[in-house]
């Protein structure tokens, strides 16, 4: 039997094959298809299969992670939605909150609401904060704008009435008057897709999923009808933003909670792997080809966010706290207007791609760079599957980057990467400083195709105590699906005081979502020795905006009030390095995650390898020692302990890593590469 992840990328999409008779690990890549990312996702699964000498039927599981969420947002492709919304709520996607998008930059403003103001509809309708219908709901008016809708040939309707996160009943009633009247139409309640409190969120989180409705149904239909074609009969799943998987039917319905569905996977494969090997805190980053997401582990558990930004929406649902820059392998090096070298934030991506690829592109990227000063082997790409023109690259360096600069190929070849590593950096700083920690306490943790390349570079900024680099680091992603349970979350608003009578009400209202729960559970098919729960109060200090999230593994049944306090004063230091303790403490949220747990691949790393080195070859280490004659190894060959000193190159399919001179790297049982600067 087999299980796959699939993480589709913007230059590549990755595989991870888990063979369970065996408990062995394939890996595989092959280019993204930007048009119909299922293409890819074909291909791909098409060649694992023909490889390994499957039958498709054998295939027991296939999590999938999908950005077309994503790009839907950052591309704007689709039409407006419509909203119908509590009379004198029309303008609450416009208004928003008052805080600029950039604090300095007057030109940078916020994007266009998904529904135009022709197209958002104002419903006579009114439900006080505690369930009095101050307004009954106005069926004609619902039944006019439907119309009205349908009339300007919107697809998309959603619906959000103030208070409904409490007191649903207006808001169902009037989506079936929009189901009836626009029968094929994508409709999205506010009090399915978010029931909780914050009007203005509330409102974008389901403007958001309306909008990626259609487009996210269509990809699933063809994503299904692209992995019958091969044989596999299993209903695949989706990841989402929280690091879980979704049924195809729940990504389906709420597909705003698959925005950040790849980078999600791979902070939760990075967080397994680096805690097998010991190093439980880590500052990780993934560099792909068109992007670095950054994130922050502690105790082995990656940080959660319950808000973010998505291509200037935000968006309410809980995610893993992912940072996001445009650097990444594909990412162009330019001369701006002051002559200062840059590096991204746009992306050669995979058609046309970087010079080297030969397909027509002609703006130097970070992939360039590293191939010129020899540190990416330009036969070596996808196991050699990819050839790479380093020539090309050599010339395109030399005449767009190294002449108007005054420089010699190397140097500017190296003023790319250090530009891409130093903004890296900033953010990993950032990341780290935001909550409050030094990064000299933590390992780094480098993934993705480019990840384990500027890894060095990188930590000469950062300072970490070590590097960590996985097997296969450019496949973490679809790895770390394979390393997913299925979840879903359900929250109830309380909006009470940490006090006797308001932790009575927060026990009440996990019974309530244990019976929710349970339900979807059993919808799901989940085996019950496979189901289970996880508990967070989110609360904060009265006078505070946002919550913190405290987690319970068992039962509130025997938690008191003040074991509930002390654990979130913890919570809040651990998060921010301070509490304080005589501050009244809210409770806001009371969310309950059910999980369906699924078996997980073994984190033991074959030994059985030849240690030997492949060869070797120059290499350009920049400050760390110019030209030097690197040695160069197959990673896979490499057994347990094996220790080598810089200057090294060491190559596998998806990745390569550079040690330096000044760099020792050692191998370990769980299969991670450790690098530490030499002493």
């Amino acid at each position: 039997m087999f299980r796959i992840g699939v993480d589709v990328g913007g230059t590549f999409t990755d595989f991870t094959l888990l063979d369970e008779r065996t408990g062995q690990l394939h890996y595989h890549k092959t280019p993204s298809t930007p048009g119909d990312p299922s293409e890819a996702v074909e291909i791909g699964l098409d060649e694992t299969v023909k490889t390994h000498k499957m039958d498709p039927k054998e295939i027991v599981y296939l999590g999938h992670g999908t950005t077309v969420a994503l790009n839907m947002l950052l591309e704007r492709r689709a039409q407006t939605i419509g909203l119908l919304t509590t009379k004198g709520f029309r303008d609450v996607l416009e208004i928003a909150r008052q805080i600029r998008p950039h604090l300095y930059d007057y030109e940078v403003t916020r994007p266009e609401p998904l529904a135009r103001r022709a197209h958002r509809i104002e419903i006579p309708e009114r439900v006080a904060v505690d369930g009095r219908v101050l307004t009954p709901l106005d069926l004609e008016a619902v039944e006019e704008g439907a119309t009205r809708l349908r009339e300007a040939g919107v697809d998309a309707v959603a619906i959000c009435f103030l208070h409904a996160y409490r007191f649903p009943d207006h808001e169902r009633k009037a989506g079936e008057i929009v189901r009836r009247i626009l029968p094929n139409a994508f409709v999205s309640l506010s009090s399915d897709v978010l029931s909780e409190f914050r009007e203005y969120e509330r409102s974008s989180t389901t403007a958001v999923n309306a909008y990626i409705g259609p487009r996210m149904k269509s990809y699933i239909g063809q994503f299904e009808n692209r992995i019958k074609k091969i044989g596999i009969e299993r209903h695949p799943y989706i990841i989402h933003s929280n690091g879980g998987l979704l049924t195809v039917d729940a990504a389906a319905t709420y597909p705003v909670r698959t925005c950040l569905s790849g980078p999600a996977a791979g902070v939760v494969g990075a967080a397994a792997v680096a805690k097998a090997s010991g190093y439980p805190d880590i500052l990780a980053f993934d560099v792909g080809g068109t992007s670095t997401d950054v994130s922050l582990v502690l105790g082995g558990r990656p940080l959660f966010t319950s808000e973010r930004t998505v291509a200037g929406h935000p968006v309410k649902s809980p995610a893993v706290d992912v940072n996001a820059i445009g650097a990444g392998g594909g990412s162009i090096a330019w001369i701006d207007g002051g002559g200062a070298l840059k590096v991204g934030p746009q992306s050669a991506g995979a058609d046309p791609g970087p010079v080297a690829y030969g397909r027509g592109g002609e703006d130097v990227t970070l992939t360039d760079a590293n191939i010129v000063l020899g540190r990416l082997n330009p036969g070596a790409l996808l196991a050699g599957r990819m050839k790479m023109d380093a020539d090309a690259a050599r010339r395109a360096i030399e005449e767009k980057i190294a002449k108007p600069l005054g420089l010699s190929v190397e140097d500017a070849a190296i003023g790319i990467i250090r530009v891409a590593a130093s903004g890296i950096a900033r953010a990993i700083r950032s990341v780290a400083s935001a909550k409050g920690h030094n990064p000299a306490d933590f390992s780094l943790f480098a993934y993705g195709g480019a990840g384990p390349l500027l890894a060095s570079d990188v930590n000469d900024e950062v300072g970490c105590q070590r590097i960590l680099v996985p097997r296969e680091p450019g496949t973490l992603c679809a790895r770390g699906i394979l390393l997913s349970d299925l979840t879903f979350d359900f929250v109830k608003t309380l909006l009470c005081r940490a006090e006797e009578d308001g932790w009575r009400q927060a026990k009440a209202a996990f019974d309530e979502l244990e019976t929710q729960a349970e339900e979807w559970l059993v919808a799901d098919d989940v085996p019950e020795e496979a189901r289970g729960f996880r508990r967070y109060v989110e609360a904060r200090y009265e006078g505070q905006s946002f919550e913190v999230r405290v987690e319970f593994d068992h039962s509130l049944e025997n938690v008191s009030l003040d074991d509930f306090i002390t654990a979130f004063h913890a919570e809040h230091k651990a998060q921010y390095s301070y509490d304080i303790p005589e501050r009244i403490v809210e409770i806001v949220n009371c969310r309950l995650e059910a999980v369906g747990q699924t078996p997980k691949p073994p984190m033991e790393s074959e030994t059985s390898g030849t240690d030997e080195a492949t060869s070797t070859r120059r290499v350009h280490f920049g400050a760390n020692g110019g030209w030097q004659e690197a040695i160069v190894y197959e990673r896979g060959n490499l057994v347990t302990d094996k220790q080598i000193q810089g200057p090294a190159i060491l190559e596998e399919m998806s990745s390569t890593t550079v040690v330096p001179p000044n760099y020792k790297a050692l191998t370990d049982a769980v299969g991670n590469l450790t690098l530490e600067a030499s002493k």
